[in-house]
């Protein structure tokens, strides 16, 4: 159907890996221009998201002591909250008011297929109403 968010989700995004370190994953997210990145285990499953603000406390914390520490896995947020391929516009609009996130990672049949991002959703919905 077409008003389903796997028609509007992209399907290529950065992705990280829980050891990375932070400094190269900061650098792999704002060049991507993406507002969020999923972060995998080695078999693919979400073990969190590295977003924007998960970035600045790492930022900072270099900035004022002069080297980077850590990798992806102490600085991201843990866990992720998913919507499904087949989740139509108007639930996964609902789904971003109530949450504060840029993103959303899509699933299909428990697998990660996509990245949904609150501004394609919302020209999505602008271009359904004319």
């Amino acid at each position: 159907m077409p008003d389903r968010i796997e028609t509007v989700m992209r399907a290529e995004f950065l992705t990280l890996r829980p050891e990375m370190p932070i400094r190269e994953a900061v650098a792999a997210l704002t060049r991507s221009d993406a507002a969020a990145a999923p972060v995998l285990d080695e078999t693919g499953a979400i073990l969190g998201m590295m977003t924007h603000r998960d970035c600045f406390r790492s930022v900072l914390a270099a900035s004022y002591y002069h080297q980077w520490s850590g990798t992806v896995a102490d600085h991201m947020t843990p866990g992720a909250a998913v919507l499904e391929a087949d989740t139509d516009f108007v639930t996964a609009a609902e789904a971003f008011l109530d949450q504060p996130y840029r993103s959303y990672p899509v699933v299909r049949d428990g697998r990660l297929v996509g990245l949904l991002h609150r501004g394609d959703l919302l020209r999505a919905l602008l271009d359904l109403g004319g």
